[in-house]
């Protein structure tokens, strides 16, 4: 089993962005729910395809995805 066996890609659906397998609900589209104040309890209540195990695999790959990545702040002369 994967580590990550609820998300899946495939380039035919949605451009190839992580979903939910199954679904057509990407793991941006969570996080974005999450970020606008939605808690996993409200995103199952309202997608019922959803389950919490789901939506909290999906904020764990985001993070896996993240995990390794440099981010770097920009600052404008000025």
């Amino acid at each position: 089993m994967s580590a990550f066996d609820r998300i899946t890609s495939d380039p035919a659906v949605l451009g190839g962005k992580p979903i939910v397998r199954g679904t057509r609900i990407s793991v941006e589209l969570i996080l974005e729910w999450i970020a606008s104040g939605a808690t996993r309890d409200d995103i199952v209540r309202k997608h019922p395809q959803l389950a919490v195990a789901d939506v909290e695999q999906a904020l764990e790959y985001a993070a896996a995805s993240l995990r390794n990545e440099v981010l770097l702040s920009c600052q404008v002369a000025g």
